[in-house]
């Protein structure tokens, strides 16, 4: 197959391109966000490094132990996305509803400080493999009651998955979540 001059800028483009985020709607039920990437690896590498490694790439800031080797994912129907605490104790963040490999991940729980109010949360992370780089999206749709309403939590909430996302590409990308070389 002949790739043309703008075919490969395209491509280029795609893969030197940041992680993308956006509030995709907010309402006085609830909210969504949406993030998006291309990951320079197959789509089972990717699903591997999401669920297998997950205490490689995500941000301890965003733990309870303040330690993300603290954290696992089982990916299987009810699996758990839980984390261990230093008294003996742990977290349930989210459970595993569907589990494709290389294809797709949905969790369901409110995770971090949205599990203290009476809220629900879906996240979907759907994978789709092109040649060698995996386009990755993660959406998490947020509904319930929150005293106050949500204000600025939908913003706070994508940045965070955000960086989430690019830890994630970077984890892949370089084998380091901050995106150095080792």
């Amino acid at each position: 197959m002949r790739l043309t001059l703008a075919t490969l800028a395209i491509v280029s483009a795609m893969l030197a391109a940041p992680v993308r985020g956006e509030v995709v709607e907010t309402s006085a039920a609830g909210f969504s966000v949406r993030n998006a990437a291309t990951i320079n690896a197959p789509a089972a590498t990717v699903y591997a490094a999401l669920t297998d490694k997950v205490s490689g790439w995500w941000d301890p800031a965003h733990t309870f132990s303040h330690d993300a080797r603290n954290l696992s994912l089982d990916a299987k129907p009810g699996g758990c996305f839980c984390e261990r605490l230093p008294d003996g104790g742990g977290v349930q963040h989210m459970s595993v509803v569907y589990a494709s490999p290389g294809k797709l991940l949905r969790l369901t729980g409110a995770i971090g400080p949205l599990q203290e109010a009476a809220l629900a949360g879906t996240m979907t992370w759907t994978l789709v493999q092109a040649g060698d780089t995996t386009h990755v999206e993660m959406t998490y749709t947020v509904g319930g009651f929150r005293t106050g309403g949500f204000r600025d939590l939908p913003t706070v909430v994508d940045g965070v998955l955000r960086g989430q996302l690019a830890r994630l590409k970077a984890f892949v990308d370089t084998g380091r979540p901050d995106g150095r070389s080792r």
